[in-house]
């Protein structure tokens, strides 16, 4: 019999990456990675991860690919962690009929523009839009909605290239970032701009038409959005819990999703939920691990149980409160140290992680990549998680010059 093979369409080698190769060698297949830099995957060495050099951008070659292991393997499946390859996956699991999601609305759902009207058109409350493509088509559509307003690629992840733009001056300074070189653009300039709708932030996580749990994030300082804290379960009333269910449902219809994995962000406002955006993949770091905490569902176990056509488990084994709380460094310079002084051994701390290293330049850009590293911890209730959080933070260090 030949081995089992799962495939990883450029899997980010940090982050999810590592867990994905992790879990799938737990349930018994050999991961391998595509990708167009396999150097940048030296990490997963350890995890006896096979990665092989292909062009991930030609879909032709990445069926080439697949078809010469096929030879060497029995395929299982194939997937990704990420939006950017995860249409050209749903192509490779239809071309090989294996089990993926539908390409065409993963490409509808990656297009921010798109998936703003896809949404409207259902009736699914969102915040005020207009597409730009250069700076009059951004002050005009700013003037329009009125400000203050968001501005953002029509195509990006982990909040790059967002901003909340309160007058005039920041627009014009951010729109000159977005179009002056400063940003990366994997297609032609389209520049969202939206309403700030205003109010908590939450977050689903929907496995198949399953929602697994509603969370709070927050974020800033603004006017950039990175993470600070994450929280599973949000403290919601009935009421609040039943209106996010009912409006994540309903993305799903309006975005032709359904299969595998979802994770759609709200704001609660004064009218109640607006949906900011739909991803049709798991959320990032650290969300599998406070779901896993909280609820003992390993969604990245049963995303590839998905992706191999076997049923997933998705039945809640116990229910804690499970938070993570972001190292956020608040000004750019060398990483001189960075040390956690027993932090993860706290009762109740589950995870410390660093990201980086001494001596490493620290820039700030205003998106997730400011993060330079995290804390997770679980305790049968909130004020308690809260509080072996902040003892844990209270003890870690790091200087920046």
């Amino acid at each position: 019999m030949p081995r089992r093979a799962f495939i990883l369409v450029e899997i980010k080698p940090k982050g999810l990456g590592p867990l994905y190769v992790q879990a799938a060698r737990r349930v018994g297949l050999h991961p391998i990675v595509l990708s167009a830099d396999p150097a940048q995957y030296d990490n997963l060495a350890a995890e006896s991860a096979e990665v092989i050099r292909v062009d991930t951008d030609d879909l032709d070659a990445l069926i080439g690919e697949c078809s010469r292991l096929r030879a060497a393997y029995d395929i299982a499946g194939i997937t990704a962690a990420g939006d950017a390859f995860y249409a050209t996956v749903g192509k490779l699991c239809r071309y090989f009929n294996l089990p993926g999601p539908n390409p065409e609305s993963v490409e509808r759902c990656c297009d921010k523009f798109t998936q703003r009207k896809l949404l409207a058109k259902a009736g699914i409350p969102i915040p005020a839009y207009r597409l730009a493509a250069d700076a009059t088509e951004v002050k005009d559509s700013a003037a329009e909605i009125g400000l203050p307003v968001i501005v953002k690629p029509a195509v990006g992840t982990g909040c790059r290239g967002v901003r909340l733009c309160r007058s005039f001056d920041e627009l014009a300074e951010h729109t000159n970032y977005l179009l002056g070189g400063h940003h990366i653009w994997r297609s032609a300039p389209r520049i969202l701009v939206e309403e700030f709708a205003q109010g908590p932030h939450h977050w689903a996580d929907i496995m198949g038409d399953q929602i697994i749990g509603i969370g709070t994030v927050d974020s800033g300082p603004l006017p950039h959005f990175v993470g600070r804290e994450c929280t599973l379960p949000a403290l919601l009333t009935d009421d609040k819990h039943q209106r996010i269910a009912g409006v994540s449902l309903s993305c799903l219809r309006a975005l032709g999703l359904g299969w595998g994995p979802t994770g759609i962000e709200f704001r609660w406002t004064k009218g109640g939920p607006v949906v900011i955006e739909v991803n049709p993949r798991l959320h990032g770091i650290p969300v599998p691990q406070l779901t896993q905490l909280a609820y003992g569902i390993d969604l990245v176990t049963e995303h590839i149980k998905l992706v191999i056509g076997e049923e997933c488990d998705l039945h809640r084994r116990h229910s804690q409160a499970a938070a993570a709380r972001f190292l956020v460094p608040d000004r750019d310079g060398t990483l001189d140290w960075i040390g956690d002084s027993w932090a993860a051994a706290l009762p109740g701390v589950a995870e410390v992680e660093f990201y980086v290293k001494p001596k490493t330049q620290i820039v700030r850009k205003g998106h997730c990549g400011d993060t330079i590293g995290h804390v997770i911890a679980a305790s049968p209730t909130a004020a308690r998680t809260e509080a072996i959080l902040q003892r844990a933070i209270d003890l870690i260090d790091w200087s920046v010059t």
